[in-house]
Order: structure tokens, then sequence, then C-alpha cells
């Protein structure tokens, strides 16, 4: 069974209403805003549906997986909600930061430790995250493209720094 069916995990197809959610997301001014109010919204509504919701679901249709990284500089277990991308049984994480200047933490802090969990409607696997090669890269960004529009325009927008990719594979039992 490959992770992504481990995991359950699916994009259903959106509504007009997500679609349109989905579009501003992708817009300077969208991303800009769930950059910045993102994080804290979805904690919230996290402690209210006891982590049954996220606001990329209720709100635009877009799965979500917890992924559980150890940070770099601290060594402590670091949960960040991101929307993956099925590929050939796996899944990708796109290091797009909504288009943002910076590099999210969690693309550093797999580089340092590729070693993670992650976590999808309660089901919890241990993977490794590597770099997508450049044939993987151009697959991941098709795909991505057919899941959620924003990752072509948040792609476009970032300068200065590489879009890091990585796919998902299943840890080598101990």
């Amino acid at each position: 069974m490959t992770l992504a069916a481990e995991l359950s995990y699916v994009y259903p197809r959106p509504n007009r209403v997500r679609l349109l959610l989905q579009r501003f997301a992708a817009t300077r001014a969208g991303a800009w805003w769930f950059a910045k109010t993102l994080a804290p919204m979805d904690r919230a509504l996290g402690r209210l549906s006891n982590g049954r919701l996220t606001v990329p679901a209720l709100l635009a249709g877009l799965p979500v997986l917890v992924l559980t990284s150890t940070g770099r500089k601290s060594g402590l277990a670091r949960r960040t909600h991101l929307i993956a991308v099925p590929v050939n049984g796996t899944l990708a994480l796109l290091g797009t930061n909504f288009g943002q200047p910076r590099t999210p933490a969690w693309v550093l802090n797999l580089e340092a430790e590729p070693r993670a969990t992650v976590t999808h409607h309660g089901v919890t696997r241990a993977v490794v995250a590597r770099p997508a090669s450049d044939r993987e890269r151009e697959q991941v960004l098709a795909a991505a493209a057919t899941v959620y529009g924003g990752y072509l325009k948040y792609q476009q927008r970032i300068t200065g720094r590489t879009l890091r990719i990585f796919l998902l594979e299943p840890a080598p039992s101990d």
C-alpha cells in the first residue's frame, strides 16, 4: 500500500465557493493574508474541533496533513500543517510559503533532519523526506497545478531562493 493510500490522502472536487477561495489565496493579497493568519486560525479551529477540522479543508476543500519534523536549532518536535501533492503513490511537499520571499522553517528542518512523521485523519506514518530530482520536480509541479492553481502562481513569485520540493518515503523499520 502506498503512503497516500495509507493516509487516505485524496483531494475532493471543490465546489464553486471553495474554488473562489482558492483563487483568492493564489493572489498576492490572499497569499500574504493567509501567510500571516492561517497558522493561528488553524490552531484555534483545531482546538475548537478537537483536531478534526483545519481552515484549508473547511474553507477551500484542501486536505491537510500534519508534518512533525525536528527543529534544526532547538531539536524539538515542530508541527506544521501542510497541503501535500499525491504523486506516484507517495506525497510531495512544496516549500512555496505562499510565494513569500523566505524559505519556510519546515523546509530547513527537513534539510537538517529528513526523518519525520506525517499525520492525516488520525493516521500517523514515519517518513523520510528526500529532495525531488529534476524529473520528479516536473512531475510534482504538473500534479500540483491540477490540485491547486496557487502553486503555479506562488512559484512565479518566488525570487531569490530555490523552491524546494520533497518526496516522502516510508521510513525503514528499525
